[in-house]
Order: C-alpha cells, then structure tokens, then sequence
C-alpha cells in the first residue's frame, strides 16, 4: 500500500539522527558554534538582530545556572557574559529559540566561508527524489532554527537540497514532543493531520505527533539512541529510508 493509498500528502522529517548523524551535529555543528560565538558576537554586537538575541537570551536565564549572574542591567551585559551562557546552554543541549537562532547566524559564517558542508545519509537524496517524483511534500520540523536547516540541506555533501523541500519548521510552532506543536504544522501545512507522516528517532516526538494524528515512524540509524521493548513495540521502525523510497509505508497497526 502506498502513501497516497494511505491518503499521505507530506513527508515531515526530523534532521538530527533521521536525516543527518547526530555526531555531525554535536561533533561538528555544536563546537563550530561554540568557538566561534565569541568572535561573532563582537563583531555583531550593534546589529539590531544580535540585539534582539541577547534581549531574548536574558529573558531565559532564570531557569538555568546563570539566574543570578545574567539577573543584571542590560548596561552589564557584556559579549563575554553572553558567550558563556551561550556556551552552557549548547553544553547542556538546552532548545532555547534564541540560541538556537544565534547558532544559525553562526554556521551561515561557516557554510559561507566553507569551513562547514551539512551532512546528509546517502539514502536522503534518492527518497527526497522519490517523494517529489510522486507528489509528496517533503518539510522539515527541527529543534535547531529555519535557518540552520536550510544551511545543511542547502550545503549538503550531496548538493543544494533546498529544492525538494517546501516547508521548514522550528521550535516557533511548539516543542517538539508536546501535541499542540504538530497540531499547528499541521494547520499551517493546510492538510489534514493523517495526511502527513513524520520520520524521526526520538519515541518522544513520535508519539506527541502520533497524538496529534499525524502517522508517525520511527529511524534506527546508528548511533541513535536504543529503543526500549515497549518503544518498539509501540511504533513502525525502520534503519534508513531506502524501504520508503518505493512509498511504501510498513503494514502495521501502529500506522493510523
């Protein structure tokens, strides 16, 4: 059975463990931001953007270690005060909006002067291919923002990707494992929420899109995170994307 039998109008992907290795992401992405994130700030400091960062940025610091030292003037509120507490949240993995933008300003540098290309899995390109081929939507929804996925599919190993891809979403909508998230991608995309099947490897997400309506599959790639017996058992799993090239959806139970 295929996709359009099974009424799918959009494929939805994860980037980091579904389209892309999460050790590019945090061996790679993740320490090109860090050490960088000082010198771009000095040299952006007085750009309304950087601004409107830093603004945001303090705005989030009661719920982290640095409570106390950002509780401050914006007067003290310095490019180093900042670089740290940029550097702790990607530290801690932390999907904070305005960090998540900053870091995209950041990587734009790096793709730009081509000290970054975005990893993609070999099989991404031939599915993206296939989907487009046969009518599908193909979007995006990642935790990191807009503008770093259009970086790494735009950068990518493989070539400019971008042009299979025409829908991207952030944190903006929602986070990414609570059910109102892909209620409103759903509402933005115009389509039905068992029209769009999203891929992705955190059972979390899974199940949030799941809850929402939306069919939902989970990606075992390597270096993914091991699934529990139950995880399993709840949800279709595939390694890569080659058995959905064809269009075809597993035939389970768990597909709505």
């Amino acid at each position: 059975m295929t996709t359009s039998e099974r009424g799918a109008k959009v494929v939805l992907v994860d980037i980091e463990g579904t389209t892309t290795s999460i050790s590019f992401v945090h061996d790679v992405l993740f320490p090109y931001a860090k050490e960088n994130v000082e010198k771009f700030l000095r040299e952006s400091w007085e750009r309304d953007d950087t601004k409107q960062i830093v603004q945001d940025l303090q705005q989030v610091h009661q719920f982290t270690d640095y409570k106390d030292t950002l509780n401050t003037t914006p007067a003290n509120v310095d490019v180093g005060l900042i670089s740290g507490f940029v550097r702790y949240l990607i530290d801690q993995d932390l999907k904070v909006t305005p960090m998540k933008t900053l870091q995209g300003l950041i990587w734009a540098q790096g793709y730009a002067n081509g000290e970054l290309k975005g990893h993609v899995y070999e099989d991404v390109p031939a599915a993206f291919q296939a989907w487009c081929a046969a009518g599908l939507r193909i979007a995006v929804y990642s935790s990191g923002s807009v503008a770093a996925q259009k970086l790494i599919f735009g950068n990518s190993i493989a070539g400019n990707l971008q042009p299979y891809l025409s829908d991207y979403f952030d944190t903006h909508v929602g986070h990414k494992q609570e059910k109102q998230s892909y209620e409103n991608i759903a509402n933005i995309l115009t389509e039905k929420p068992e029209q769009i099947v999203f891929l992705t490897d955190i059972p979390g997400e899974a199940a949030a899109a799941r809850s929402a309506g939306l069919q939902a599959i989970i990606l075992q790639r390597p270096g993914n995170a091991a699934l529990t017996d139950d995880q399993k058992c709840s949800f279709d799993l595939i390694t890569d994307f080659k058995p959905l090239q064809s269009l075809k959806l597993p035939e389970n139970k768990h597909v709505a």
